[in-house]
């Protein structure tokens, strides 16, 4: 977006505050939108105008004021190496979150901005999590990332730490979502994690510079997590956990939902214990997830107007090995594992990576098809 409409868009969005649904419908009154995304016309109306758009006189006085103080702060910010402000209008901002209901309607970034359109996977769980757990998360997150998959999660102490690590371990990107603004670190025992995260993957937050930790931040910020994400996957919850929280939104935006089932002498897993009661699906191996993940990539990119990536031309010889396998004709599981040679497990992986780059796809009955 262009600075000028950006500083509009900007002093609009600081002018409204908490007030989100307020600001969406003043922008659908001006006819206001990605196709159309000149906030300018706001800022420039009368006050007929706004007043005949429902407005109360309080943010009618704040709209025709000057520039709200925080638009310079935000552009400087903007302006330093490695920044970015996406607005919901900009082509920039993630077409997955789009779809939800309450999607942010600004996004402050730092790191690599190409990762918001990256396929994703959250990976969430107990911030006092045991050291099965820890591990459990850090061995899903390498072998996701390895099969293309970009990690989210909400950079919080215990799984969400471990699942940033495990990705960062296969020299591999991942998203860590903030509660706070992203001139503040929290927790601060994360700094390094924090500085790791933008210089290989992204740090993102809808909150203002200069917002502190609070308690009602976390649970919303948890949305946006979800949002960005194909699934998510739960490792270790407690029954009261926010992690479920994730989960729940999760389902209720169309997503799939994995949960890793624990010992039942272990409070850290009757919330994962929860939602596979309540319809998660019970994963023991990462085949469990891929196999699920390769035929919903599709599904989910269909559902906003997008299509796959393109044939990469970086497989290994493995993956190409494996991809000559393949037919033009469906084939099984079973039929792949008897021609190459490997396991479930491994097989479903590189598949993922395949359909990622689309190369195969999906066919009814569990089979695969060359493209």
């Amino acid at each position: 977006m262009q600075k000028d409409l950006l500083a509009s868009f900007l002093h609009l969005f600081h002018c409204f505050g908490n007030k989100r649904a307020a600001f969406v419908a003043l922008l659908d009154y001006f006819n206001v939108d990605p196709g159309n995304a000149d906030p300018g016309r706001v800022v420039e109306a009368g006050l007929s105008q706004l007043t005949a758009s429902g407005l109360k006189p309080d943010l009618i006085r704040a709209i025709r004021q000057a520039q709200h103080p925080q638009v310079s702060r935000d552009l400087a910010w903007a302006r330093q190496p490695g920044n970015h402000l996406v607005c919901f209008l900009d082509p920039a901002y993630p077409a997955l979150l789009r779809q939800i209901d309450d999607f942010p309607v600004l996004l402050y970034a730092r790191g690599n901005i190409d990762l918001l359109h990256n396929p994703q996977i959250a990976i969430v769980g107990s911030r006092l999590c045991t050291p099965g757990g820890a591990q459990t998360a850090i061995d899903f997150s390498s072998q996701l990332a390895g099969c293309g998959l970009t990690i989210t999660s909400g950079m919080a102490l215990g799984i969400d730490t471990q699942a940033h690590l495990g990705a960062l371990r296969v020299d591999a990107a991942t998203i860590a979502v903030n509660g706070t603004g992203l001139d503040r670190i929290y927790p601060p025992r994360n700094a390094s994690l924090a500085r790791d995260i933008m210089e290989k993957g992204l740090l993102v937050s809808e909150f203002p510079l200069g917002t502190q930790a609070n308690r009602h931040s976390f649970p919303q910020r948890n949305r946006i997590i979800s949002g960005l994400s194909l699934a998510t996957l739960v490792v270790e919850a407690a029954a009261r956990s926010g992690s479920l929280i994730t989960a729940r939104l999760a389902a209720e935006q169309g997503r799939e939902v994995f949960a890793i089932p624990g010992s039942i002498h272990n409070p850290q897993t009757r919330g994962c214990h929860r939602l596979i009661r309540d319809g998660a699906k019970l994963v023991e191996q990462v085949g469990d997830i891929t196999e699920e993940l390769g035929s919903l990539l599709g599904f989910m990119l269909e559902q906003v107007g997008e299509s796959k990536p393109g044939p990469s031309t970086n497989l290994d010889r493995e993956h190409r090995n494996l991809l000559e396998t393949i037919a033009y004709d469906p084939v099984n599981l079973d039929a792949l594992v008897q021609r190459s040679g490997l396991t479930i497990d491994k097989l479903s992986s590189m598949l993922l990576v395949l359909e990622l780059n689309n190369l195969i796809q999906s066919a009814p009955g569990g089979c695969f098809v060359r493209i």
